[in-house]
């Protein structure tokens, strides 16, 4: 649904939600409790964080991280980001780029030569924005595959294939392909494992200590995992792993919103990315497949806002950041129902109107 339907929608549905559910005096936390009672109570939960001129005035958790063990959501929650891990992936090309170890126009075969000729054209540019017509891989996952597939298995899989949906460059597609390549990149070009390079580069400096690159049986586990269910035939059933889930580059972090708020008040500064790459993040790239949202590195844009989402097996969430106005919203959630982004859609404009 194009944003410009979902504003009208949701102020509309946080003036009948908030009318139904908070009391005639309602504080906005009351207000925004309404909102989010869909996670409350003894169900899979979420947790909220909502920045304004860079100080969290809205971090809480709502119903469980653990229903097996009663464990309560709250800010220092870890739930695995998905897609919303692209930024960060993104971000880590960048810094290489700032240091001088790789440029955006290197064509992608220069660090993966495993690739067919197929690819010749297609660069680090093209993977970040989506136009490398790359074949997807979850399409190329045999029926019967119940192991977990790694980046390996991914490159492998990519460079099985001779041949692109469209010329690089000629088209907008989304591809998670693509950036578990960037991710394969950031580890040849920077001569570091992709989650050490994270830490050291990114959650190390900023604080971030329950944020990590997270492989299923391998590696540290999140501090305050939080795990993901699914409702199938009205029963909430744990489902926290898929076939694709020890992928990283395109949805591999597990983090909280005590953490993604330091990491939202990055963004601001040149602590981590200088100003230029800081605009070739935020900045609309052609061609794109939505005439409603354009793509930057990692980052949809989309009238005031950047954003993304995220979605894996029993995880969504979204961030929602409006620059100008110095607004973040940011909704993590352990289960398969209801798409966040209305929602914290809802809260911004609530918060950008008081």
């Amino acid at each position: 649904m194009a944003r410009k339907f979902l504003v009208p929608f949701a102020l509309a549905w946080l003036a009948t939600t908030a009318a139904a559910h908070a009391p005639a005096a309602a504080t906005p936390h009351a207000e925004i409790d309404a909102l989010m009672s869909r996670y409350a109570g003894d169900v899979p939960g979420a947790s909220l964080l909502v920045v304004k001129d860079g100080k969290p005035i809205v971090e809480r958790g709502y119903g469980y991280a653990n229903l097996e063990e009663h464990t309560k959501a709250g800010p220092d929650t870890d739930y695995r980001l998905a897609s919303v891990t692209k930024q960060f992936t993104a971000a880590s090309i960048l810094l290489l780029k700032q240091d001088g170890r790789l440029k955006l126009t290197d064509p992608i075969r220069k660090w993966l030569p495993e690739l067919p000729a197929s690819d010749g054209k297609i660069t680090v540019w093209n993977l970040l924005t989506h136009t490398s017509g790359l074949i997807d891989y979850e399409d190329l996952i045999p029926p019967a595959q119940t192991a977990q597939i790694d980046d390996n298995d991914v490159l492998r899989m990519i460079a099985s294939q001779d041949h692109l949906y469209f010329q690089p460059g000629s088209a907008h597609r989304y591809s998670n392909g693509g950036y578990v390549l960037l991710g394969l990149i950031v580890q040849r070009a920077s001569g570091m494992d992709l989650a050490d390079f994270m830490k050291q580069r990114i959650f190390e400096p900023l604080g971030m200590d329950h944020t990590l690159m997270y492989e299923h049986h391998r590696g540290p586990q999140p501090s305050n995992r939080a795990y993901g269910y699914s409702l199938i035939d009205g029963k909430w059933t744990r489902t926290d792993q898929s076939v694709t889930s020890a992928t990283r580059g395109d949805g591999g972090i597990y983090s909280s919103i005590a953490d993604i708020a330091k990491w939202d008040a990055a963004l601001y500064t040149d602590k981590l990315l200088d100003a230029d790459s800081r605009k070739l993040a935020f900045t609309p790239k052609d061609p794109i497949a939505d005439p409603d949202t354009d793509y930057g590195f990692g980052w949809r844009l989309s009238g005031d806002t950047v954003w993304h989402s995220g979605e894996s097996q029993g995880f969504r969430n979204v961030i929602i950041r409006w620059p100008k106005q110095h607004v973040t919203v940011v909704i993590l959630s352990n289960r398969n129902h209801f798409k966040p982004y209305p929602l914290a859609l809802t809260i911004g404009e609530w918060f950008l109107a008081h």
